[in-house]
């Protein structure tokens, strides 16, 4: 376990679900202090402060897997890391600050040959895979309308961390580091996107990055959706809606679903598709401990890693772009975004256009 701050306990937590399949053996941080502390609290044989150390393992060999938890500005270089000792690597969202450090990630586990997966755990709910199943097989017909949601609040005190509403070290706001969860899920849905129109704000909070982003998105089955979002919404949640031919699918939920969180409606007139969605109450939530279990059961058999680093590039690709089209006021296309294109390299891009001011925040927010 690399960083041993608060999202390392969710993965010690998955790992600990699937306490006969494997063992968190080492947690490696900065600080020496908070990993004896995270060693201590998880049954952790050792724990230190030297990565290089960490990765040459024992008497045993190599670690199988290294889990990196630490803020984004830091996940490409220790990932280079692991991938250089052979070692695979479960990456915390987002993967990376910009497209092109995921390319050099990307370069790196195709010359290594070793595996990165990135943490998107809202796809491996028996909601969403009932949902994908159902989509993918034209059991609904066709995708018509989508909405994708993630309206959360975060008070002026949420950003006191140095790292966090920073574009060098958290690469984005709500859009980067909140709503891409929602947003993987969509894709993971609805299939590729192929344009997109997009808005951002600096509304409330005083950061670098958007506090509220809004979007407009084509998608290349023609399916017409919006993306919001927001982390100055009081009354939160995360939520998807996709409407089709036959019926419309929704999951309204804040940090994880249940089956129980899913809502599936029949149109007038094709209430025999409801057959197809049968709730199951015991049917595991989204969680790291999903995708941690689909994890073990791939590296059992030699697979790619779930979510795959090329899957996580595609989700990465539709927040530059969000970013692009906000920023610049065009609507941007997908692969549009490559080499030499100031999104490609920043998510910021061409500036924020609160930046480029002396202004500070007011009650009316800065937008474009």
């Amino acid at each position: 376990m690399i960083g041993t701050g608060a999202i390392a306990g969710a993965h010690a937590g998955a790992v600990a679900a699937h306490a006969d399949r494997a063992v968190v053996g080492h947690g490696v941080d900065l600080d020496a202090g908070r990993a004896q502390g995270f060693a201590e609290q998880h049954g952790l044989a050792s724990w230190g402060t030297d990565l290089a150390a960490a990765l040459a393992g024992g008497e045993d060999g190599p670690p199988d897997l290294a889990h990196i938890c630490t803020p984004p500005g830091s996940h490409v270089p220790l990932a280079v890391q692991c991938l250089e000792a052979g070692v695979p690597v479960l990456l915390e969202k987002p993967p990376a600050l910009s497209l092109a450090e995921v390319d050099e990630l990307l370069a790196v586990s195709e010359r290594t040959g070793v595996d990165v997966a990135v943490v998107f755990q809202h796809r491996f709910g028996a909601g969403a895979e009932r949902a994908r199943r159902l989509l993918a097989d034209g059991v609904l017909g066709r995708p018509l309308v989508a909405t994708c949601h993630t309206l959360w609040f975060r008070d002026p005190e949420y950003f006191a961390v140095p790292w966090r509403g920073r574009w060098e070290v958290e690469g984005g706001g709500p859009t980067m580091g909140h709503g891409i969860h929602q947003i993987d899920l969509f894709l993971a849905l609805l299939g590729p996107w192929e344009e997109v129109s997009a808005m951002a704000g600096r509304q409330a909070r005083d950061t670098e990055t958007e506090d509220v982003s809004t979007a407009l998105v084509r998608f290349a089955d023609g399916t017409l959706a919006t993306i919001v979002n927001s982390l100055v919404s009081p009354r939160q949640t995360s939520s998807l809606r996709i409407d089709t031919e036959h019926a419309t699918l929704e999951v309204d939920h804040l940090y994880g679903y249940t089956d129980a969180d899913w809502t599936f409606t029949p149109a007038p007139g094709s209430e025999q598709v409801a057959e197809h969605w049968v709730p199951d109450p015991d049917a595991p939530s989204s969680s790291h401990t999903g995708q941690v279990g689909v994890l073990l059961d791939a590296l059992d058999a030699g697979t790619p890693l779930p979510v795959t680093l090329r899957e996580a590039r595609d989700t990465l690709e539709l927040v530059a772009a969000i970013y692009a089209s906000a920023f610049t006021g065009r609507t941007v296309r997908r692969g549009e975004i490559g080499p030499g294109h100031p999104f490609h390299s920043r998510m910021d891009g061409t500036g924020a256009p609160w930046m480029t001011t002396t202004t500070t925040t007011t009650t009316e927010g800065d937008h474009r």
